[in-house]
């Protein structure tokens, strides 16, 4: 991917630039080959006001992903979904934000590091979210991701001491993920305080975006979130609509009314 103005890339400066603009950001998760429809979502939620889309590769073991976005993916993989077939949709798409792609480690290394990050340029996907890589065995696919200009997307959980925060931030490119709660991702009755908390930590020491994901799930919970973090990551509450038959519409819709509660 081209540098962008400021020496970031691109998902990290468009991200900025919209911080910059007073929004609060908003990026959705949909999860890749789950129907024949997905791309159509992506477009969709773009259009309803997505500062930057998250594309789930569906994996075997997910071990991060809740219920909702392992049955998704399951759907995926039984429909034949690959990592390349993905890409390979994505490379024809212009969603007119930047892509970010969420995966497990081992389909990075099975493809080779260079390579991949190579593929994910090609595809057009600006940055990737590997959550099973963390941050003292990360450097090997970080530096190859850097070299391909593509932006690796750290991950701070809310047992992170304090001094490491910072060495998370320093490696982070494109936002810093800080995760809302132990456990898995999917829909909470309320918005854990573990995810203002580690938000507030993550922002006290980096001037990367922050944005709050796993246990979002409404409006209200964005809006919480939001009042520390620079905005939030919704994956679940999206997915678990298109699994009952929300398609582009109902996503676009969703994608909408939390955007419409964000902006100020």
């Amino acid at each position: 991917m081209s540098e962008a103005p400021g020496g970031y890339g691109a998902l990290e400066a468009h991200l900025r630039a919209r911080r910059e603009a007073g929004a609060k950001l908003l990026v959705p998760y949909v999860t890749g080959g789950y129907d024949d429809e997905w791309l159509d979502v992506v477009r969709a939620v773009a259009d309803a006001g997505a500062d930057a889309v998250e594309i789930g590769i569906p994996f075997s073991d997910p071990v991060m992903d809740g219920p909702v976005i392992q049955e998704a993916s399951e759907q995926a993989l039984r429909r034949g979904t690959t990592p390349m077939s993905i890409l390979t949709q994505l490379a024809a798409l212009d969603a007119g934000i930047p892509l970010a792609v969420m995966l497990y480690y081992n389909t990075v290394f099975h493809m080779g590091h260079e390579r991949f990050a190579a593929e994910l340029v090609e595809a057009g996907v600006a940055g990737a979210i590997v959550p099973d890589l963390p941050l003292e065995e990360v450097g090997p696919w970080a530096e190859a991701a850097d070299a391909a200009g593509v932006e690796t997307v750290m991950l701070a959980a809310p047992t992170a001491p304090d001094e490491r925060l910072p060495r998370i931030c320093a490696r982070a490119r494109g936002f810093v993920y800080a995760v809302g709660l132990l456990g898995v991702t999917g829909e909470r009755d309320a918005l854990a305080d573990s995810a203002t908390i580690i938000a507030g930590r993550v922002k006290a020491v980096t001037d990367h975006p922050v944005l709050i994901g796993v246990g979002i799930g409404t409006a209200a919970q964005a809006v919480e979130a939001s009042r520390v973090a620079d905005g939030v990551v919704v994956g679940s509450a999206l997915v678990r609509r298109l699994l009952e038959g929300a398609g582009p519409e109902g996503a676009g819709a969703f994608v909408g009314e939390l955007r419409a509660a964000l902006d100020p």
